[in-house]
């Protein structure tokens, strides 16, 4: 081309380009349908290479690439290939193929010591290699969809192709055949060294024949016939058994590089082959996988290292996405040659004099996905919008608006109907039985925190203390119907903090103003059920949209802090209750020591003096004053008999506050490393899964036995033995009439709407959370079906005196992190790949089923101590805030921007105004903590709903660009964004029309 246009060399083209710059326009080609060229020029206002036609805007190659891959999207994904490379090596007196690398995704090399393979690592190819290769690929022979059987026809095909091209003379022909025809030695073989006795089996002769020998002893050789043939036809042994198949994926393909140096060649012999079918070929391959592309390239002496990186230019580019789908499709010669320059187009190169070439690159954590580099028309980006990754937000077409009576409801059952059943089989594996130890010990331990907070809060009108009876039924009631029914049964019903300060201020409020509670909290809960099912009816889930990032992230960390804060603040409980003696002297421990004293007996009198008038707790007393020994009586004893403790150590308890919070900290710090395990580098993979999934478990079992073994007496867990009402003035039924005027019955419409909003928020906010696109959830939601299940459950746990049940959001959480799913087999130096979320009803049911009969297991989980389940606890807030962006933020602050993570979102948005974002999220999780701890928590809810305002409100400070990367685009922005885009496309089709004439027109941009 440059030649056509009397340029002689790229320094005058270029020289050319800057001087016509320099005056003010630029060169462009113009290529018609002909190929001829003609020259033009373009003022530089008038320029603009955004300003061209998309087609016009592409490389030729990448332009090919488009062609050759289509746009169906109906097309079978082509299959895993697997690259073996082989090296031409003479071994004693042997001439065979060695295996020196092999590819799945990555590169793993022979070592020179040839006992052991590399770590996987980056292949890092010298760019002269690359168009070495392409050379090659232009000279050499190109064979596709070549039917081929077995090894030694396919090598015939390819030297009788090359003779008839011109390539090799005829007399070349059974040398080159017999070279590519000896035995391949992979790695799980050890070398061989053959004894005097194996020579005298073996017929082959094949001794004699060396890589560097004259070539007159290949004609020895060659008088052997087929005997030269070392290739085996079937899979040997060692390859059928090789448990690197256990990294390849079943439907993988082979594609085998053989390279090498000869003497009897004077240039290159070089073959690039795809079968039509994928074929076994006996010994060739480390593994038994068919074979669908050889490349073969023989050389002269001298250039073994050149031919090397050749080999491993190929190889790389074989297991690359884009062109392995090219080399599939690929219908000529030049279709290959254009995959090689879009790989050209996007390889980055290193200056030699910056870096080792020595150094080997670990593979990375994640790798960016496979379809962008197949779209030509990719922005190059590395990180994606939250606003435009899901159309404005995780939410898609189950919160859209029906404006029919329940249209939202029946659409949520129309669509979860066909999982019902799968919802059930799915669930039987065992990563569900540690999900269902881990999420069953997390509810028990939310349900006796907040019970036990519950209690207290109402003067055990709902939970006592001593008799968690309530909270264990009406969970496992709850929680059993909502996993049966709800649309989204991954979400885990518990009583939560919101609900536990509402709670507390009704009644504070019934107590204050003489009304009955359990029947003030009866009426509120049937209304706020009938809110419930209104704004079901009227599809009022469809707000949800509004609720962005900054909605979702300020109302989870709060209920995570809630979390955090209960579980630190009942381990500094036990410091209460079992203190420290800090003013402890050992010199002094003589004077340490708590007696019991008998009471006072000046004011007892003798039963029988005059005038005396014993009651008979008095008569008691007085007997047992004479008759008890008060040294010998315990501590319990002698505050029961009236006595008092008098010493140092009476009120000191020692070492029991310490081992509190060593079960406390060690559980939590214990199933955080083992939770991590699986990223380890120590033990085979599914056995660090394994660990990984059980670590609450473990850790559990661990501490318990720690504390068994010590034999301290640390507070246990308590268990309900007795079936009973938690108050002997209340039956298992609140009556709704007679205790209250009825003036109360509709007053409690106005608290029972703050309780809708509160549940509302609650639950759907939860909803969202889990149904986020990132956990790559398959059988849908159902906002309105769990909405109206919620509500259904608050009528009848109100009838029932027990707690309210919303979603849990931390809980929720957990459950979804303990069934993710990854991929079984990846490649080495891959990292897993995560495939979703085991979707199932299974383990929630049986989660609150175990809680139910958790008062026939009181004899085993009365050994359990609390610290251990407050670290249990500790863990599932502080793992809940791991996956929120709020938080990843918060921590930036103290970061320096040299040691800033590589977030998205910093390269598209300035640090000040990413601080300035987190600081208001920070504010509003500030007010939203000193509301629900004052008086003012009655307003709570709503200031809940006003974060959506606030969100609002920030289209004023911040940009739509800087929110689209911070947050997500609110969906009036996204529509009239899209409108925008209607409108201009619908204007540069009108432009379009009059320029139809140059659309065929290539153009070349200087």
């Amino acid at each position: 081309k440059l030649t056509s246009m009397g340029f002689y060399s790229p320094r005058v083209f270029l020289r050319h380009i800057f001087s016509t710059q320099e005056a003010g326009v630029w060169p462009i080609w113009m290529e018609d349908e002909t190929g001829r060229l003609d020259q033009t020029v373009v003022g530089n206002k008038d320029f603009s290479v955004t300003s061209l036609p998309v087609h016009l805007t592409v490389s030729p190659a990448a332009e090919r690439l488009r062609y050759i891959l289509g746009d169906d999207e109906e097309t079978m994904p082509t299959p895993t290939l697997f690259t073996e490379m082989d090296t031409l090596q003479q071994e004693g007196d042997e001439l065979e193929w060695k295996e020196s690398a092999r590819w799945v995704k990555f590169e793993e090399k022979v070592e020179e010591g040839g006992e052991r393979w590399s770590k996987p690592h980056v292949s890092t190819l010298s760019l002269h290699s690359l168009f070495e290769l392409r050379t090659c690929l232009q000279t050499g022979t190109v064979l596709l969809d070549l039917e081929g059987y077995s090894l030694p026809q396919i090598v015939d095909d390819i030297i009788e192709r090359q003779i008839e091209e011109g390539l090799i003379g005829p007399e070349l022909r059974d040398k080159i055949s017999f070279v590519l025809l000896r035995k391949h030695r992979h790695q799980t073989k050890k070398p061989i060294h053959r004894s005097l006795a194996d020579l005298g089996k073996s017929g082959s002769g094949v001794s004699e024949c060396s890589i560097f020998i004259s070539i007159h002893l290949y004609t020895h050789c060659l008088a052997q016939s087929r005997s030269m043939n070392d290739i085996a036809d079937t899979p040997s042994t060692d390859q059928l058994k090789n448990k690197f198949m256990k990294k390849i994926p079943r439907d993988a393909e082979a594609s085998n590089v053989l390279v090498g140096e000869v003497d009897f060649l004077e240039k290159p012999f070089v073959a690039f082959v795809r079968l039509s079918q994928a074929t076994t070929l006996g010994g060739l391959t480390e593994v038994p996988v068919p074979t669908r592309f050889l490349f073969v390239l023989l050389g002269p002496l001298g250039k073994a290292k050149s031919y090397n990186e050749i080999g491993r230019a190929i190889a790389t580019l074989m297991v690359d996405d884009l062109f392995s789908d090219v080399a599939y499709k690929a219908r000529d010669r030049e279709d290959l040659i254009a995959g090689i320059d879009e790989f050209l187009d996007e390889v980055i190169v290193l200056p030699p004099g910056e870096w080792d070439p020595k150094i080997r690159i670990e593979p990375p954590k994640k790798i960016p996905s496979a379809d962008q580099r197949k779209s030509v028309f990719n922005l190059n980006e590395l990180g994606q919008m939250n606003g435009t990754a899901g159309g404005g937000g995780p939410l898609g077409e189950e919160l859209a608006y029906t404006g029919r009576f329940c249209g939202g409801l029946f659409l949520d059952i129309k669509r979860k109907l066909p999982w019902y059943p799968s919802d059930f089989y799915e669930g039987f594996h065992i990563q569900s039985i540690s999900a269902v130890l881990f999420i069953y010990l997390g509810c028990i331990t939310n349900a006796i925190t907040f019970g036990g907070l519950l209690g207290d809060a109402t003067d055990n009108y709902q939970v006592h203390l001593a008799n968690f009876m309530s909270t264990f039924l009406g969970t496992a009631l709850a929680g059993t119907v909502f996993c049966l029914f709800s649309g989204q049964p991954l979400i885990i019903l518990s009583s939560t903090g919101p609900i536990l300060i509402f709670e507390k201020l009704l009644y504070e409020f019934s107590k204050n103003n003489g009304i009955d509670y359990m029947e003030l909290r009866l009426w509120i809960g049937i209304h706020s059920c009938v809110q419930c099912l209104f704004l079901v009816a009227m599809d009022a889930s469809y707000i949800i949209k509004y609720m962005t990032r900054f909605t979702e992230e300020g109302f989870s960390s709060l209920i995570s802090f809630i979390f955090i804060s209960d579980a630190i603040k009942k381990m500094v409980g036990s410091f209460k209750y079992y203190p420290i003696n800090t003013d402890f002297k050992p010199d002094y421990v003589t004077a340490y020591k708590c007696e019991c004293l008998a009471p006072d007996t000046i004011n007892l009198v003798h039963p029988k003096a005059e005038n005396s008038a014993l009651s008979s707790q008095e008569l008691i007393a007085f007997e047992n004053y004479f008759t008890l020994d008060w040294t010998q009586l315990s501590k319990k004893e002698c505050v029961k008999y009236g006595g008092s403790l008098v010493g140092k150590s009476c009120k000191y308890v020692p070492d029991l506050a310490l081992m509190s919070f060593i079960l406390f900290f060690g559980t939590y710090t214990m199933t955080v490393t083992l939770k991590k395990f699986k990223f380890s580098r120590y033990f085979p993979t599914k056995l660090r899964k394994l660990i990984s999934d059980f670590s609450i478990f473990m850790s559990i079992l661990t501490f318990v036995g720690l504390d068994m073994l010590i034999g301290l007496q640390t507070p246990k867990l308590i268990v309900p033995t007795e079936f009973k009402p938690t108050r002997a003035d209340r039956g298992w039924f609140v009556m709704p009439f007679g205790k209250n005027p009825w003036w109360v019955y509709l007053a409690s419409f106005v608290p029972a709407l703050l309780v809708t909003i509160l549940i509302f928020m609650d639950q759907q906010i939860s909803a969202v959370i889990v149904n986020r696109k990132e956990n790559k959830l398959k059988k849908g939601c159902g906002y309105h079906l769990d909405l109206i299940w919620v509500g259904f459950l608050m009528a009848a746990c109100s009838f029932m005196g027990l707690p309210w049940y919303v979603a849990a959001t931390v809980i929720s959480i957990a459950h979804i992190d303990s069934l993710k799913m990854e991929s079984e087999s990846s490649a080495p130096g891959e990292q897993p790949q995560f495939l979703g979320v085991r979707e199932q009803r299974l383990t929630g049911i049986l989660v609150f089923v175990l809680t139910g009969v958790s008062i026939f297991l009181a004899p085993i989980l009365q050994f359990i101590p609390m610290p251990v389940l407050y670290g249990v606890f500790l863990y599932m807030g502080v793992a809940s805030l791991s996956g929120i962006q709020f938080w990843d933020r918060i921590k930036l602050i103290m970061m320096p921007a040299k040691h800033q993570p590589d977030f998205s979102y910093l390269r598209h948005v300035p640090l000040r105004r990413v601080h300035l974002f987190t600081l208001l999220q920070i504010v509003c999780l500030a007010v939203l903590w000193i509301l629900k701890s004052t008086f003012l928590a009655i307003i709570f809810p709503v200031m809940i709903l006003g974060l959506m305002v606030i969100r609002k409100m920030l289209d004023m400070v911040f940009s739509q660009h800087d929110l689209a990367w911070l947050d997500d685009i609110l969906p009036e922005k996204e529509k009239k964004k899209k409108e925008d885009e209607k409108k201009n496309t619908k204007k540069e089709k009108k432009k379009g029309k009059g320029g139809n004439d140059s659309e065929d027109v290539s153009v070349l941009v200087a």
